[in-house]
């Protein structure tokens, strides 16, 4: 399964959410409701990416930095099957948000033209990497390229490597994709790596890109789950050792950094059950400072007044 849709959208915090552009490979467009909920989680959980789950399909939303053409408040959406792999077309979204950054226009259908293209170059790659003879087809097309242009010795090597690399850079990535899915994520990096080697040497860019990507995004994985999980045995540590002894502002304020680090993170590593508690303990614990510190303000003002007593 691949992406079936493509949205570009902006979010506008008096009026909601208006699409720009969008692009269907069938008959499904992003619902109203939808669009609602990302607004709830990118403009009010302040979160970066946004998933929301509806009828067996899959809304992903992540907003684009987009200073460079001075758009603050753009955001790109896919719409994908509900079990799809999100951390493998993370990678992918990453360079369509480039792509747009790189070709935005005021102009609609010039819009709609650019993301018809993102998705046909995501589905390409998708195939190619679960299909081995799409990349044999592209490394025959090559070679003729390189036979015409009088390469000789170049479209003879392309050729040698296209009879084996093909089926050993899907071997691996399945491999990869192994180690994954049981948690070993050193083994399953250096596998994501193997595979970009392999997609090198017959000039897959775009694979070798992706496979980079995934492989550095998963390699990451063990060292954030620590750090999260480190954060959380403080967090319950700090909760039953707290006092109410005037030090409730500098506890909230030493907590909500913390919160916002195990946020994101559980939203990186696609935790979404922790994600979704962890907004709302800082949602609460930004409401809780702010009455503790006027707690605090109207404590010190006792102080005052007791002094002329």
């Amino acid at each position: 399964m691949s992406p079936t849709g493509i949205f570009l959208y902006e979010i506008d915090k008096s009026f909601g959410p208006n699409i720009i552009a969008e692009y269907y490979l069938k008959d499904i467009k992003v619902p109203q409701d939808v669009l609602k909920g990302f607004i709830e989680k990118h403009v009010e959980k302040e979160l970066v990416d946004a998933t929301i789950k509806k009828d067996d399909l899959r809304y992903y939303s992540s907003k684009i930095n987009a200073q460079s053409i001075e758009k603050e408040n753009l955001y790109l959406g896919f719409i994908l099957s509900e079990n799809e792999d999100l951390l493998s077309l993370k990678s992918v979204f990453e360079n369509s948000e480039v792509k747009i950054i790189q070709n935005y226009s005021d102009n609609r259908k010039n819009l709609t033209f650019l993301l018809k293209d993102i998705i046909n170059s995501i589905l390409s790659l998708l195939e190619k990497l679960k299909e081995p003879k799409l990349i044999i087809d592209t490394i025959n097309e090559k070679t003729k390229k390189m036979l015409d242009e009088g390469r000789l010795k170049d479209a003879r090597e392309l050729i040698e490597l296209g009879e084996k690399i093909p089926l050993k850079l899907a071997q691996e990535i399945k491999l990869a994709d192994q180690f994954f899915k049981q948690g070993d994520y050193k083994k399953a990096k250096k596998n994501f790596e193997k595979s970009a080697e392999l997609a090198a040497l017959i000039q897959e860019t775009e694979i070798v890109s992706f496979l980079l990507n995934k492989g550095e995004k998963i390699g990451n994985f063990p060292e954030l789950l620590k750090e999260r999980d480190n954060y959380l045995k403080d967090i319950k540590k700090s909760f039953s050792e707290l006092s109410v002894s005037g030090q409730l502002k500098k506890f909230y304020e030493e907590l909500l950094p913390i919160i916002e680090r195990i946020v994101y993170i559980s939203n990186l590593v696609g935790d979404e059950s922790i994600t979704d508690i962890f907004t709302r303990l800082r949602d609460n614990t930004k409401e809780a400072f702010t009455l503790a510190s006027k707690l605090h303000e109207v404590h010190e003002n006792l102080k005052l007044l007791s002094t002329k007593i």
